[in-house]
């Protein structure tokens, strides 16, 4: 049945959904047409069949053929996020791994707590996870199959380790770690665990990450006398400096349309997300706060996650740590819900691909 076109016209409706929801044989069958009100035309129409417990993900999916269909552009929905979930008093916080649907449903944790983790982070496949624990006092990186709860310890490091993340073909795992006082970026080949240093370079570079066609990686670098965010082939030749501005720029996070490059800045006490494009041009601070970092991709590259910090009082108390996303144009800020305090977030690409 067609809906009345010119009653959604009236209140300037551009596009309307319709849908309807019924039973068959124990399962879920979810229909939707999406129309078009101006021209009064069928746009979309799809229908799902699925076991009643999947009802959300079904959502999800319609939810990004209607944005796909409206932007021209995949959606970000039908996403997971994992992140560090965090229990107890600053001083002596628990934290576990722990995952849930994009919106904050479906939560699972994946570690005991019993182990500090710290920066998961997803897999092109989704089904990976990279993350560091301490065992004995020692960061290990740990490869974690999110499906089947198989872990694995990837290397214990003589030196610090830091936030490893994947290849964009999944194949290596690049990171940095501290010896004899100085940090430099390696890479590891997963299926042989040959190890390859990328920089050789007595200052401290930390935070590395893939263009999304693994041909140059940013990092940071406090070679100019401060931390600034450069580039380099993957290689480690040809190295520039992309941030100009003032204070100090850190987790640069490669955006997956490969136009930009988020980071976090502290200036003057403040600390900043913002994005500038991969020759450092055109940066744009898009949030401030007293403390926050660590922000993540959408897989369409048109919303980050970060986590921020609030304060505490004289007395310690008062501190949470919480995840939040903000569109890439610097609106929509938004809390995202998660049953525990959170941080070090990371987003999932799209779960059908």
């Amino acid at each position: 049945m067609k809906p009345r076109f010119e009653d959604w016209a009236l209140i300037k409706a551009q596009a309307l959904i319709t849908g309807k929801v019924n039973f068959q044989d124990e399962k879920l069958r979810v229909e939707f047409r999406l129309w078009d009100v101006l021209a009064g035309k069928e746009m979309l129409a799809l229908a799902f069949t699925t076991v009643p417990k999947n009802w959300r993900r079904v959502g999800h999916i319609i939810t990004d053929k209607v944005y796909e269909r409206l932007t021209g552009e995949k959606g970000y929905f039908d996403t997971r996020i994992i992140y560090v979930s965090e229990k107890g008093p600053k001083t002596q916080r628990v934290k576990r791994l722990a995952i849930m649907d994009q919106d904050g449903f479906n939560t699972k944790y994946l570690t005991l707590g019993n182990e500090l983790v710290l920066t998961p982070r997803f897999s092109p496949t989704n089904q990976m996870v990279t993350y560091l624990s301490y065992f004995k006092n020692l960061p290990r990186v740990y490869l974690l199959d999110i499906e089947t709860g198989i872990q694995e310890v990837v290397g214990d490091f003589a030196g610090m380790t830091f936030a490893p993340r994947f290849s964009p073909n999944g194949k290596k795992i690049i990171m940095s770690f501290a010896m004899d006082g100085n940090s430099d970026i390696y890479t590891m080949d997963l299926e042989n665990r040959i190890v390859e240093r990328i920089t050789n370079h007595p200052s401290i570079d930390t935070s590395p990450s893939y263009s999304p066609d693994g041909k140059y990686i940013a990092f940071n670098s406090d070679r100019s006398g401060y931390q600034q965010i450069y580039v380099m082939k993957s290689d480690g030749t040809k190295v520039r400096r992309i941030s100009f501005g003032k204070g100090l720029y850190g987790t640069p996070v490669w955006s997956p349309r490969g136009d930009l490059i988020a980071f976090t800045k502290l200036h003057k006490g403040k600390f900043y997300i913002g994005v500038m494009r991969t020759d450092g041009k055109g940066e744009r601070l898009l949030t401030e706060n007293f403390y926050q970092e660590a922000p993540s991709w959408s897989p369409n590259g048109r919303v980050l996650i970060f986590y921020r910090e609030t304060k505490t009082d004289s007395k310690g108390e008062g501190f949470s740590a919480k995840l939040w996303s903000i569109d890439l144009t610097g609106y929509n800020e938004r809390l995202v819900d998660t049953e525990t305090d959170a941080s070090d977030p990371s987003w999932s690409s799209l779960l059908g691909n």
